[in-house]
């Protein structure tokens, strides 16, 4: 580690101990006290404190500030205990990591084992995941098994952005912000009634644009990469007709058309690790193209009917989806056997893309639920979700001008059955009892073609190969919650949860279709949750311990970046994580989150391809850490941590307001998200990893109360933090790194 980032670590450290020391002179500050968060994790409306799991929320200015710069949903990356994101498409396929436990896999029908719910409806593919989060009420994560109430695919935990709802009186909000690269972000929504009391309506938009501003060097050309076009929009209705009857309806829609992500050659230091001393985010050597686009549209219907002592709860979902996504991904231009290439080593060109002609999804689920408050609460429910996906995979000669050289058509079906059961029995008047209970059933049918196979690979057409693996299981949860006080709860929980089977057919430089079985995992967690200092101070913590079977791992790379699906025999993980959150004064608010992940791989047969050897004489494309295995070219992998798993993350956020005469308020805040060491893939290497990242902010703004106007200044990495998030190892040391340091001035408008 170099000075500079040593010294930023220390005063990242320095700045969190300080903000939890501040001491509150209480005979001349008024007591303001926290409201108790509201959550939906168990699908019925709770505090947060007398939930008995690790669940974090984020509303509020805080939630705009983090998000302010445009990004994508990765903004949520590290700023909140255990939860990392990243991607290699860019802004629309997010892969999110809770407790260590996520998917390093790129294909179009990969799996996730953290579940992402937009207004309680499940978005299963992950470029459905990578809708726009705006005019939101809250965001929460739970960490952990949430097998009862949410089934399949959700043994990490869960991801819920709940948006804001229509209101029974006229208002709204517009922001709009112009920053670095000729950046434009819009933020609005308009809410009221219809029908006094019966119908209300609120409209949400955001529309986000920035200019291309990479230059290209191999094609002289200036500003003609990193830019995109992000539109999205949302609409929903609520009738209420009678009192025991409320019926919510959602339509929403997105569209983006920009660059795909920027692969880099060479910029991963050879026996080193970290960037090459001559890195620049600006500037880049292409000779493919690059696009992306995208389009989803969908719909929700919630309805709520009360009936005697009991609700009943239909919830209809329905997405559709088309992609196309191209890109460089040798990161360079020409090869060594041509007069010219570079940046670097280029062993040989690679241009592909992926793209999903048609997604449908179809999810419905009823279920009646007893009213709150009462010695015995349940919900009984059933479930139902289908899926189809068509994927087309291609890869183009950029020798010849970028023509078309290898094509894979993949489908699948995916069709899940549910029925569930969640208890809740108050024993004493200071202790629960929690039950659940859910028995699924998933079927996936599968065919893939390779229509024509690249010529280098010397292969031919292949096909149609069927797979349609299937399994019933069960998951559930129990928990004891004890209330020590009014102001302190304490609780135990183990669950078990599970992934459904995976299929990984990317055929373009194979043969085979990989099949990976069921994964399931058994958890135990305790925590503590206290309401201290008359609701002044929140603080949350937790420890787990979590046994995985079957673990569905993803070998990604290796000589032809082929992906092949496996299961680990056993995967452990442990960890603690703490929440706080602080009002040493009226004006200061302080909020802080750490968390410690440890992740092992035990199966001493299991291993994977490493980094290939892309020209004779020029040895090792990188420095693998991990003992080698039976088979030429592969490494054992037992005993490694899991990718993308940083043991470490922490967030701070400090929110200043000073009051000034006039009623116009100055308000001040910064906020920090740090995350430790992580590597790309499951074998350990010196080059493909990153040692540590941190990305801090400020806002400073000014709101004048009479004309409900803000204006503020906004910076994200303001310390310009480059790191790499990511690499490719089959060609050379390709990597991509995270977003570049911004600056911009936002205009908030309320009504």
């Amino acid at each position: 580690m170099n000075f500079s980032k040593r010294f930023y670590a220390l005063a990242f450290l320095m700045m969190l101990s300080l903000s939890l020391t501040v001491v509150a002179d209480e005979e001349t500050e008024e007591v303001v006290r926290m409201e108790e968060v509201v959550v939906t994790a168990r699908k019925r409306e709770q505090r947060s404190f007398e939930v008995p799991l690790s669940v974090s929320t984020l509303r509020g200015e805080r939630f705009d500030t983090i998000r302010s710069s445009g990004m994508d949903v990765r903004f949520l990356s590290n700023r909140t205990p255990s939860l990392q994101i990243e991607s290699s498409f860019g802004r629309i396929f997010p892969r999110f990591y809770i407790r260590g436990l996520g998917n390093t896999d790129f294909d179009l029908n990969a799996s996730q084992p953290v579940s992402l719910l937009y207004d309680s409806v499940v978005l299963e593919n992950a470029l459905l995941k990578g809708f726009p989060a705006f005019d939101l009420d809250r965001v929460e994560v739970l960490r952990g098994p949430q097998g009862s109430l949410f089934g399949r695919n959700t043994p990490a935990g869960i991801v819920k952005f709940e948006s804001a709802r229509p209101t029974q009186t006229l208002e709204g909000y517009g922001r709009l912000s112009y920053g670095r690269f000729n950046s434009s972000n819009f933020e609005g929504a308009v809410s009221g009634p219809i029908l006094p009391s019966v119908l209300l309506a609120r409209v949400s938009l955001l529309a986000q644009w920035r200019d291309d501003w990479v230059d290209n060097e191999h094609t002289g050309e200036d500003d003609v990469l990193g830019g995109h076009q992000d539109l999205a929009g949302r609409f929903q209705l609520l009738w209420t007709p009678m009192p025991e009857l409320e019926a919510r309806f959602k339509i929403h829609a997105r569209d983006l058309d920009g660059t795909a992500r920027l692969f880099r050659a060479n910029i991963l230091s050879k026996g080193e690790g970290g960037l090459v001393q001559d890195f620049a985010r600006d500037r880049i050597a292409h000779d493919g193209r690059n696009e992306q686009t995208l389009s989803t549209q969908g719909l929700a219907v919630e309805v709520r009917y009360d009936i005697g002592d009991f609700q009943l709860i239909s919830l209809t979902g329905f997405e559709r989806l088309t992609n196309f996504s191209r890109g460089d991904i040798d990161g360079g231009y020409g090869a060594v056997f041509l007069p010219a290439s570079g940046p670097g080593v280029i062993p040989f060109p690679s241009e592909t893309a992926s793209g999903i002609p048609r997604l449908q999804q179809f999810s419905q689920e009823v279920r009646l639920m007893s009213p709150a408050a009462r010695r015995l609460d349940y919900q009984f429910g059933l479930y139902y979700f289908s899926e189809f996906v068509e994927m087309e995979d291609f890869n183009y000669n950029t020798l010849a001008g970028g023509a078309l050289d290898g094509a894979v058509r993949q489908e699948q079906e995916t069709t899940v059955g549910a029925a569930f059961v969640a208890l809740t029995f108050q024993m004493l008047e200071d202790l629960e009892l929690g039950a659940g209970l859910r028995l699924s059933h998933d079927a996936k049918d599968y065919t893939v073609w390779r229509d024509q196979a690249p010529v280098m690979t010397k292969k031919g057409p292949l096909g149609p190969i069927h797979r349609d693996p299937q399994d019933t299981v069960w998951s559930g949860d129990l928990s004891l919650r004890y209330e020590v006080s009014s102001d302190v709860q304490t609780y135990l929980r183990a669950a078990r949860g599970f992934r459904a089977p995976s299929i990984q057919g990317r055929l373009l430089f194979g043969d085979d279709v990989t099949v990976a079985d069921t994964e399931t995992i058994l958890s135990f967690e305790g925590g503590t949750k206290l309401r201290l200092w008359e609701q002044r101070l929140h603080l949350n913590m937790a420890a787990f311990q979590y046994f995985m079977q079957d673990q569905q791992l993803t070998a990604v790379g290796g000589e032809t970046n082929f992906n092949r699906l496996v299961n680990a025999d056993s995967t452990i993980g442990r960890g603690v994580e703490a929440e706080l959150t602080f009002l040493p004064i009226t004006a200061l608010e302080v909020s802080a989150g750490l968390s410690y992940n440890y992740t092992r791989i035990d199966d001493p047969n299991l291993a994977v391809e490493g980094c290939s050897e892309p020209v004779e004489g020029l040895g090792p494309l990188c420095t693998i850490l991990d003992p080698p295995a039976a088979v030429d070219g592969t490494f054992s992998i037992n005993g490694n941590g899991l990718p993308q798993a940083p043991k470490w993350i922490a967030d701070v956020a400090l929110h200043y307001a000073l009051l000034l005469p006039g009623g116009v308020r100055l308000v001040a805040s910064t906020d920090w998200a740090y995350r430790s060491r992580v590597r790309f893939f499951l074998y350990d290497s010196v080059e493909y990893a990153d040692d540590w990242l941190l990305v801090g902010g400020v806002r400073l703004a000014c709101l004048l109360p009479h004309a409900n106007v803000e204006v503020a200044l906004i910076g994200r990495n303001i310390l310009n933090d480059t790191s790499p998030t990511g690499g490719i190892d089959f060609n050379n040391l390709t990597g991509f790194v995270n977003e570049p340091r911004f600056w911009s001035l936002e205009l908030v408008r309320r009504f």
